[in-house]
């Protein structure tokens, strides 16, 4: 016998989830499934790739070498794939799409629907996480395009990406409260901003929209999701800044109002980002156009 992609992909997911339930999850595989397949990679490696901890798993010395080899072989296999199949312009398999957790809840449930009337002959796998996971997604292979709301960076193989639409936020505040209109951000008082936890590019983006300061954010409240930080708003524990597209779900609260904000700049644009390497760069333009008429219609 030997060694399988299969394999190597199933051993990169243990390592990067540090379990093999959730390895099992990404994988979109039963826990059993990944298992096996683990046991007989370390069977025909004739050691361990896994140290099992009762808190999960870390590969061994001799596991961080195979996965990191196995990434590269990996790598290579997608880009030989993708080089044999690339004269269709469409994927052989399911497309791994990532999303940040601050657009994810909000959009795929109108996403999806447009895509599949659309674009019948693709398939998707989705995976949720904040943007620098998703970027070194989409550098390592693992991703093929990616919801977000930066502008991609940083070092690796470059990516491109194009804009999707505008979302504007607006102010929730517990609906008791009276607020004086215009909202002005200005004048907002700082301790009571409720934030999203460090790494989502959202708390960063409302620091910058209030003006606050770096190590006054860092002290702020911080949640690991919107839906947390509107039930703080709904109980009168403070005001959090919410992007447009979650207002469907997040603001139905009869405790929550939403105010307009009197500051044009606050906002974020939202991007399909995918590696410049690739041959389906039109059939990723496709997906975006998909997107960009989903919400123009929406928005009519």
């Amino acid at each position: 016998m030997s060694i399988t992609l299969k394999q190597m992909r199933y051993a990169v997911a243990v390592a990067e989830a540090g379990h093999f339930g959730r390895a099992a999850e990404a994988s979109s595989v039963t826990q059993p499934a990944l298992s096996q397949q683990i046991l007989a990679l370390e069977s025909l490696c004739g050691t361990p790739l896994f140290d099992r901890l009762k808190a999960g798993v870390r590969p061994t010395p001799f596991g961080r070498e195979f996965v990191t080899m196995a990434r590269e072989t990996l790598k290579s296999a997608e880009a030989l794939e993708a080089f044999a199949i690339g004269r269709t312009g469409r994927p052989a398999r399911a497309l791994r799409f990532g999303l940040i957790p601050t657009v994810a809840p909000y959009l795929l449930p109108e996403i999806f629907p447009a895509l599949t009337s659309n674009l019948p002959d693709l398939k998707f796998t989705i995976s949720e996480s904040r943007t620098e996971a998703l970027l070194d997604g989409l550098r390592d292979g693992s991703l093929d395009i990616a919801l977000i709301a930066t502008e991609p960076g940083g070092a690796g193989p470059r990516l491109v990406d194009t804009p999707l639409f505008e979302d504007n936020f607006v102010l929730a505040t517990p609906s008791s409260e009276t607020t004086k209109l215009p909202v002005s951000l200005a004048a907002l008082p700082p301790e009571r901003i409720l934030l999203l936890d460090e790494g989502h590019c959202f708390r960063d983006q409302t620091i910058s929209a209030c003006r606050l300061d770096t190590e006054r954010g860092a002290k702020t409240f911080a949640a690991t999701s919107l839906s947390t930080i509107v039930e703080f708003v709904a109980n009168g524990q403070g005001v959090t800044l919410l992007p447009q597209i979650a207002l469907r779900k997040e603001a139905s609260d009869p405790r929550i109002a939403v105010h307009p904000l009197n500051d044009p700049a606050a906002g974020r644009q939202l991007r399909l980002v995918w590696r410049e390497a690739t041959p389906f760069a039109a059939t990723f333009q496709q997906i975006a156009d998909v997107i960009r008429g989903m919400r123009g219609e929406a928005a009519g």
